[in-house]
This record gives C-alpha cells, sequence and structure tokens, in this order.
C-alpha cells in the first residue's frame, strides 16, 4: 500500500505541509496537552483512529477533515464557536499563498525555528533576526502603527525569535542587506552604532549590496527544511506573505544569484560597516549617510 492509500484508508488527505498547517497542527498538539489527559496515542484510542493519524495531523502533514476536527476539538472540550473558528481558519492551512496580519508572529517563529537555511534580502532595514533591541524598538515607534502600549511586547519577540542564531543546531543563514538600510536615520547615534555593530560582528553570514546597485526589489525571505517544500516570505506594515508555490521559489532563488553576483563579500562587507562606525563616532549627527 502507498502512501497516497495508506492516508485515504485513515480519513485523510494526502497533500504538501505548509508553514500554517503546521502551525495549526502544533496548536491542536497544545490544545491536546492542556485541555486533556491524553497523549498521542490515547487521543487516537479515545477517537477511534490509527495512532499515525493524530501524528500526522498535529504534524501539520496532512489536512484533517471538518468531521475530524470537530470530532478532535469536541474531545478537548471545545465549544461549537471554538471550533466554527478554528475550522474558518484551518480552511486554508495548506494554501500554496496565504497572507496574515502582522502581529500573528507564531506561524513566523516555528518556521524559523524549523528551518535548516535561511536566505534573506533586507532594503530599507535590517532583517529581524539581526536588529539590536533598541534598532527594533525605534521601528515600531517610527511606524506609527504599533500601539505605545504593545511596543515592548513585539521587541520581546523580535528578541526571543534571535535565540534559533544561538542554537548549537542553527539554520544555516546568510543575510543580504541593501546599503540602503544602513544610510536610514533611525534612531540616535547611538541605536545606529549599536546596530553596525552587531553587523559588523556578524559579517560571516552577511553581505551588503552596494548602494550604486540598484536591485531595489522588495524585502523577501527564503526557508529551506529538512523534509518540507521550501517556503519564500515578505512582510510589510498590512501583511506577512508565505508562497509556497515552485514559481515564487524560483523566482526568488534567481534574484538571490543576481544579489551573490553583485554584492561585497564578507571582508568587503566588514570594512564598509567599519567605516559607517567610524563615520559616525566622527560625526554623530551625520550618521555615516554620505558614504556610497
Amino acid at each position: 500500500m502507498d502512501l497516497i492509500q495508506a492516508l485515504t484508508s485513515k480519513g485523510m488527505t494526502a497533500i504538501i505541509s505548509t508553514p500554517y498547517s503546521r502551525d495549526l497542527g502544533d496548536e491542536l498538539r497544545r490544545l491536546r496537552e492542556s485541555c486533556t489527559e491524553f497523549n498521542g496515542r490515547s487521543m487516537a484510542v479515545q477517537l477511534g483512529w490509527d495512532p499515525s493519524k493524530v501524528s500526522d495531523i498535529e504534524l501539520g502533514k496532512v489536512r484533517a477533515s471538518d468531521v475530524d476536527l470537530v470530532q478532535y476539538l469536541a474531545t478537548c472540550g471545545k465549544n461549537i464557536d471554538f471550533v466554527d473558528e478554528f475550522r474558518r481558519r484551518y480552511h486554508n492551512a495548506f494554501d500554496l499563498y496565504f497572507a496574515q496580519v502582522p502581529d500573528k508572529l507564531r506561524t513566523l517563529a516555528m518556521t524559523e525555528a524549523m528551518a535548516t537555511k535561511i536566505i534573506s534580502y533586507d532594503v530599507m532595514t535590517v532583517h529581524g533576526l539581526l536588529q539590536t533591541d533598541g534598532y527594533a524598538r525605534e521601528l515600531f515607534v517610527d511606524s506609527h502603527i504599533e500601539a505605545p502600549a504593545d511596543i515592548e511586547r513585539f521587541v520581546q519577540a523580535r528578541m526571543d525569535r534571535q535565540t534559533i542564531m544561538r542554537r548549537p543546531n542553527r539554520p544555516e543563514c546568510l543575510f543580504y542587506l541593501h546599503e540602503l538600510a544602513l544610510q536610514m536615520r533611525l534612531g540616535d547615534a547611538s541605536v545606529r552604532e549599536d546596530q553596525y555593530l552587531r553587523l559588523l560582528f556578524n559579517t560571516h553570514i552577511l553581505r551588503i549590496v552596494p548602494a550604486n546597485v540598484s536591485t531595489l526589489r522588495s524585502a523577501c525571505t527564503l526557508y529551506e527544511f529538512g523534509k518540507a517544500s521550501p517556503v519564500v516570505y515578505s512582510e510589510t506594515d498590512t501583511a506577512n506573505v508565505y508562497a509556497q508555490d515552485s514559481v515564487a521559489v524560483a523566482r526568488t532563488r534567481r534574484l538571490f544569484q543576481r544579489l551573490d553576483a553583485v554584492a561585497l563579500d564578507a571582508e568587503q562587507s566588514k570594512r564598509k560597516l567599519a567605516e559607517y562606525v567610524s563615520a559616525l563616532r566622527e560625526d554623530p549627527d551625520d550618521g555615516g549617510t554620505d558614504l556610497a
């Protein structure tokens, strides 16, 4: 019996998992653990399912039917309103393109935590995984979008995401950063200097795209995984967008090939950042914005 036949026999649909399906599957697991006394195997017994069915649904590897979700959530003690809201969200869980509002960070954090390789390109700001807390705070303050009372929570969430960079098995990373981001007058001199120094100490994974290069595409990140399909991620002030379509992935890979050809290498990037630090210290009010 092949995989599709096996899944069909368990009442599941074989499909490519996505960041959102894995996020919602993990949410189901947390509900089981917090609302019942069942482990995965005993939950399967309670539902009359094959034991692997619970695991596959909680890992976001397969699409559960509406009946499956109702049975699962009812076993977790959830009422009809909760079930209807979860089914609404789950309906798009396996879409190859989907968007979320920016403050929904769990899917992004989970994607970063599962990635084996992260390649990004940022144009106007430093990537979130390389930001200092002062720089991140200034970004939120400067946007005038987030409520002041929420800013510290968002800054802390961004710093918490960076723990993946300190793991022994951290993902392989490469961050392309356009020089325009270095020229942004964000915060005071101390905020900019701290951010320059953070980048300076990470030039082994950073490549600066010179200011005279006009590769001004929108910022994007490519996540690769051991067993799941690659995902392209981009964000704006209004939405976080995930694309798992092969065309989107191929276009992004071509962008990174272009950047590889025009970006400074690690040593050149280090010298460029050192220039910005020196200029800032010589004239804190200028911030090195005249460098090219």
